[in-house]
């Protein structure tokens, strides 16, 4: 059967426990935990039965999920390439706000 990649909106004020956040992107737990690791998912908390993950984290693994299946990506090829994608939106967003197309 094929995966259905239905987009789920998610207000950043929901908070997700490490187990949630692996069910809502269906990430195994030790990749969710690698991803923290390489800086791709920054929750609150200290250890991860603490952590506490934004629900704009659950967009970022989920994007993470999808370049570490797709592109056979590590968890720091994941992090660079995400690195990489947030400052394309960066300096598009910069040039938009100084008038250029």
């Amino acid at each position: 059967m094929a995966e259905l990649n239905i987009p789920v909106v998610v207000e950043e004020e929901v908070r997700f426990t490490l187990v949630e956040l692996c069910r809502a992107s269906q990430a195994e737990r030790e990749l969710l935990i690698a991803w923290v690791d390489e800086g791709v998912l920054n929750p609150s908390g200290a250890a991860p039965q603490e952590w506490r993950f934004d629900g704009s984290e659950l967009r970022r693994a989920r994007a993470a999920l999808r370049l570490t299946r797709d592109l056979e990506l590590s968890p720091a090829g994941a992090a660079l390439v995400l690195d990489l994608l947030d400052q394309i939106d960066a300096l598009r967003a910069r040039l938009k706000r100084a008038g250029a197309r």
